[in-house]
């Protein structure tokens, strides 16, 4: 698989690594172990990257562009690979797209072990990590990688044919990919990312890479319950549906919930798989899809379905998503700083049973947020608090009717906020439905800060 990657690098004469963070840095590093003499070029926005990477100073066959003009002339190389940080919206990619791979799509092209991939606009770290902890405890030899935050090129060398690899995929790291994992997920798609993408469309055609390419030996999993769903995708034995609702799996597989039980379904038969009111550690019905997928990897897999079972009840939440912080002053708090849509919220409020308060806001990108206004209005949900943001938070306070509204200038007046209304014995939760770019660097820094003001006022 190496050979073939590096033989493909080494036929390429104007190569340029666009984009030099962690994944960027991995790809210069394989490069470089096999091909010490081709000369590359580094294209980055970031002005102080030859000071963060010493090394590249050495490096006589290199020619660095940083800065504002980093993405011009796109159009005089041969070969570009393209780190999935990187914004190219407002580039008329038309004449160069061809010219445009990535980690993920060499590897794809050219893997000789069987991969799971999985995307979606919600859910991807929760069932990427819940299907490597099943196949690691059933023996099966996964390696984690992907946007999971593990560069592929980084452990591509200690990859062996008897390991499953469980890849974590962006709708970026897709855009360019020309290839499919063996086991494809898509999880949902919503509206997410408008800023990076030319269209809706685009965006949603970026996720539909992951089955593209895929032979008759390959198998699609995908949720159907999404609010933009995919009917017009091929079906075939080997297409599982994901549903809550059994009358619209129109293949031969699926796996629905009927009865507070996920069954499945092949052909006419339907087969019990999981009780859903076993206690288990991931709350909320949307992980019940999340749950749902990884099922249906076990049943390809032919794994132990009970085995399975009890991995998943046990199987402990990811840092960030629905995250249980702790108990402090009698108000328990959750961290649910990955969601950044308004799907998302309306998930973490309907998945705490003692809720009271909410914080919701961060960076405007244009997301539609009448979804989580009209949910907030209804006399369903049931939460006293609104605790309100910049920048959406305030966009949207005015239009938020019987709660207590709270519009707040930072995190800390937040928190300090949330200590004074929310009342005891309930439940306050951090979930912005928006991104964290206009104040943080990404969501964990965001949940982090969180956490830390919520110890801090604690101990006043």
């Amino acid at each position: 698989m190496i050979d073939k990657i590096i033989n493909e690098i080494n036929k390429k004469n104007n190569i340029l690594i666009l984009g030099f963070a962690r994944e960027g840095i991995s790809t210069y590093n394989l490069i470089r172990k096999y091909l010490k003499d081709k000369h590359l070029t580094i294209a980055d926005l970031n002005t102080e990257l030859l000071n963060i990477n010493p090394f590249l100073k050495e490096d006589k066959n290199v020619n660095i562009i940083l800065g504002d003009k980093y993405l011009d002339n796109l159009d005089t190389y041969d070969y570009i690979i393209k780190s999935p940080g990187i914004n190219l919206k407002q580039i008329d990619v038309t004449n160069i797209k061809s010219k445009i791979t990535s980690q993920t799509g060499l590897f794809l092209k050219y893997k000789n072990v069987k991969v799971i991939g999985i995307t979606g606009t919600k859910g991807k770290s929760t069932t990427t990590s819940l299907i490597y902890e099943i196949l690691k405890k059933c023996n099966k030899k996964p390696v984690l990688l992907g946007n999971i935050g593990i560069p592929i090129f980084s452990e591509i060398e200690n990859i062996k044919k008897n390991n499953i690899v469980v890849l974590e995929l962006s709708c970026h790291q897709l855009q360019y990919t020309d290839a499919s994992p063996n086991i494809s997920i898509l999880l949902n798609v919503y509206e997410e990312h408008l800023d990076l993408y030319k269209s809706y469309e685009e965006y949603i055609n970026a996720k539909l890479n992951i089955f593209k390419y895929q032979n008759k030996e390959d198998y699609k999993i995908w949720e159907i319950d999404s609010r933009d769903s995919y009917n017009n995708l091929k079906l075939d034995n080997n297409t599982f549906e994901i549903t809550f609702n059994k009358d619209k799996i129109r293949g031969y597989k699926g796996v629905y919930l009927d009865n507070n039980k996920l069954y499945l379904k092949e052909g006419n038969n339907n087969k019990i798989i999981y009780n859903t009111k076993v206690k288990r550690l991931i709350i909320g019905e949307h992980n019940l899809y999340n749950i749902a997928a990884a099922f249906a990897v076990a049943i390809i897999l032919k794994l132990n379905i009970t085995k399975v079972s009890k991995i998943i009840n046990k199987f402990k939440p990811l840092e960030h998503r629905l995250e249980y912080v702790g108990r402090y002053k009698k108000i328990d708090f959750y961290n649910d700083s990955i969601a950044t849509i308004p799907r998302a919220t309306i998930n973490c409020i309907k998945s705490i049973s003692n809720i009271d308060t909410v914080i919701i806001g961060g960076m405007n990108r244009e997301v539609n947020l009448n979804e989580l206004v009209e949910f907030l209005n209804n006399n369903q949900c049931t939460l006293n608090n609104c605790i309100m943001l910049p920048e959406t938070g305030h966009i949207i306070s005015k239009d938020i009717k019987n709660k207590n509204v709270y519009i707040v200038n930072d995190m800390e007046e937040a928190v300090e906020t949330a200590y004074k209304v929310t009342s005891k014995n309930k439940a306050c939760a951090l979930s912005p439905s928006a991104a964290s770019y206009n104040v943080y660097k990404n969501f964990e820094e965001r949940g982090r800060h969180y956490k830390e003001l919520i110890d801090k006022y604690s101990k006043r």
